[in-house]
């Protein structure tokens, strides 16, 4: 028997927003309790916006706001709502596929999840201003972690005309971004637009990046209408004053979803080793022949990073934002685990002085 959910009305109403027989299967359940199926396209304070099929509707979150901040309702869940009732709560959310999480500011050591069921995290860094490698790195780790896929792409083309120039900057992303699609787009007169639109027709992609990245502008492009309101990057810096100020979903015209974020001055590791190693692919193979296992690639004999570093076939600037993202990944796992936090600082304090030892010695013999 066929049940509510599969009902083509509802499939004709939420495959825009990435409803599939996967999903239909996973909310059969809520199905039977009459409950309605749909996605939330925004949250702000405690209540939703959730597209169903019998329209937007608004529901409160108070029955899914665990303790856990990562088991909130956030933007691109699918969840089961009431189909009545004033208000209308949300009852649960469907187990997410993919989820994006970034550590707060706050000294509780606590997860935020920016985004759920996301495809294609595409990184907006603007060519209005020199690029920051290792911002675009912290972007990437996050984004592997998430388990969604990488996309970068250096928005404001427009902005370096010359084509040479443009290679040169495409070709330093690329080395700081193995694995990933690297994209230069202007939404003034449209390059590589054609691109971007058929990368993520397929699925949900959410767009992250700073403040004066351009990705309100993007976006827009994207959606082919002026959606999301757009302001003037400061000129000092380039940076913007977070046009958008929350997370909202839309249906791309030509197929897929779009997950538009404010901008982020703030990019904090959340247990992201996988993705750390995966920005850093290259190093994590050369660390596999280094002569200790537990090589810090500080000062270590028989180390293969630091060989490949002398040889010039390894940048000092990956390996020493690979020591930092490393290190401030440790310690927001660590936050949560007393011991293990007493075990890392003495680790890095004895690693610290044998490094400064070999690092004297070393002199000593030049002299």
């Amino acid at each position: 028997m066929t049940s509510s959910s599969a009902a083509p009305s509802v499939f004709s109403a939420l495959a825009p927003y990435g409803w599939d027989d996967a999903w239909a299967d996973a909310f059969a359940p809520h199905d039977t309790e009459g409950l309605l199926p749909g996605r939330v396209i925004r949250v702000d304070r405690g209540q939703c916006d959730v597209v169903t099929a019998e329209g937007i509707v608004r529901a409160d979150t108070a029955f899914v706001t665990p303790h856990d901040p990562l088991r909130v309702v956030c933007t691109g869940d699918w969840v089961a709502v009431e189909p009545g009732g004033n208000p209308r709560y949300v009852r649960t959310y469907l187990p997410r596929r993919t989820a994006f999480v970034r550590s707060t500011s706050s000294k509780r050591s606590e997860g935020q999840i920016l985004a759920a069921n996301v495809d294609h995290a595409i990184v907006a860094v603007s060519l209005a201003v020199e690029l920051e490698l290792g911002r675009i790195e912290r972007f990437l780790a996050l984004a592997w972690e998430s388990g969604a896929q990488p996309l970068v792409v250096l928005t404001k083309a427009d902005l370096v005309p010359d084509e040479v120039t443009r290679a040169h900057l495409v070709q330093d992303v690329e080395l700081s971004a193995p694995g990933v699609t690297v994209l230069t787009v202007s939404a003034v007169d449209g390059h590589g637009l054609d691109v971007l639109v058929a990368l993520v027709s397929g699925g949900t992609s959410v767009l992250l990046g700073q403040s004066g990245a351009g990705k309100s502008t993007l976006a827009n492009a994207l959606l082919g209408e002026d959606v999301m309101e757009v302001q003037a990057a400061r000129d000092v810096d380039g940076k913007g004053r977070h046009t958008t100020t929350t997370r909202n979903l839309l249906a791309l015209p030509g197929g897929g979803v779009l997950i538009d974020t404010p901008g982020l001055r703030g990019v904090g590791l959340w247990d992201a080793g996988t993705g750390v190693g995966q920005v850093f692919s290259e190093i994590e193979e050369l660390a596999e022949r280094c002569r200790f296992h537990d090589c810090a690639h500080t000062a270590e004999p028989g180390c293969a990073v630091l060989a490949a570093v002398d040889a010039g076939d390894l940048p000092v600037r990956r390996l020493e934002s690979y020591r930092k993202l490393v290190r401030e990944n440790q310690w927001i796992v660590a936050k949560t685990d007393a011991r293990l936090r007493a075990e890392l600082r003495r680790d890095w304090k004895r690693k610290g002085a044998e490094g400064k030892a070999a690092m004297e010695a070393k002199r000593g013999r030049r002299r």
